[in-house]
């Protein structure tokens, strides 16, 4: 078991460089502060129309086979499922409909019809279906637009980015560069951690344990001593790296400046900052 690589979300894709790649962080924040705001309040159509075109843009960008079907494979799945049980379970509401048009006048005014399809056991409702879409769309468009940023942007041009559009906050002395520093390192120590408990794993499993006849309470006491096991190697880690700052001579921002990524606005970047305009204007209008 390969935890580097068999996680299915959150991991940074280095090649092949796509054109996602090559955007501004900041332009590619924008929109994913976009992506997660536009679904509020935003009616059925507009929030399938914002999940398809998340694998639109996954699709154009070539993002290789492997890659998105593990990406976005698993969480199609769990949304799918989400909808299905949706619909199946009951919706809270006992209604007895009652028609308030006399019975020859039904199939002229065509009421409204609550249950939409019914088959035995299974009643599919208008709430359920409204439920439904609203629950697995908007799943799966805030935690795939969170993951596609994740996977075509590196956790320097996060930084960069980040530290670009809060820059005005230090004239009210708030410690920017600090807060992103901690958050670069906090990313940078993520892999870290799952080679920590990789390691770990891979050892518990070479000693060819008897876990039923360990027992349950002394299995218990053995991975107590596994996790304690972890937070001391994890915490040799973080020494070592502060170890590492302090002999290349870090002391503090205003003395020691740090380069996270040099930022540049292309021409790419001001047409899709452009066409957040017309999209604001057909979410207020139409969504």
């Amino acid at each position: 078991m390969d935890l580097m690589r068999s996680l299915p979300l959150g991991l940074y894709l280095e090649q092949p460089r796509t054109w996602l790649h090559r955007l501004d962080p900041r332009t590619k924040l924008v929109w994913l502060m976009t992506f997660l705001i536009a679904p509020i309040l935003a009616n059925n159509p507009w929030r399938i129309g914002l999940a398809g075109m998340l694998i639109v843009i996954t699709l154009t960008a070539l993002i290789p086979l492997r890659v998105w079907k593990q990406q976005m494979g698993l969480l199609l799945f769990f949304c799918t499922v989400l909808f299905v049980m949706t619909l199946i379970a009951p919706d809270g509401l006992v209604l007895d409909h009652q028609p308030r048009l006399p019975a020859e006048n039904l199939a002229i005014a065509q009421p409204y019809e609550y249950v939409l399809w019914q088959f035995k056991f299974i009643t599919i409702t208008r709430l359920k279906l409204d439920l439904g879409i609203k629950l697995s769309t908007q799943i799966f468009t805030l935690l795939y637009s969170t993951n596609l940023y994740l996977l075509t942007t590196a956790s320097e041009e996060i930084t960069a980015g980040l530290e670009s559009i809060f820059g005005p906050l230090r004239r009210f002395n708030l410690p920017v560069t600090e807060t992103l520093l901690t958050l670069t390192l906090s990313l940078r120590f993520i892999p870290l951690v799952l080679e920590e408990i990789q390691n770990l794993i891979r050892s518990v499993r070479t000693r060819a344990i008897d876990w039923k006849k360990l027992g349950l309470k002394q299995g218990f006491q053995l991975w107590l001593l596994v996790s304690e096991k972890l937070l001391e190697n994890l915490l040799m880690r973080a020494e070592q790296i502060a170890t590492a700052m302090d002999i290349r001579g870090f002391t503090s921002p205003d003395k020691h400046l740090v380069q996270w990524h040099k930022l540049r606005f292309r021409s790419w970047d001001w047409i899709f900052l452009t066409v957040l305009i017309p999209f604001w204007y057909l979410r207020f209008s139409l969504g």
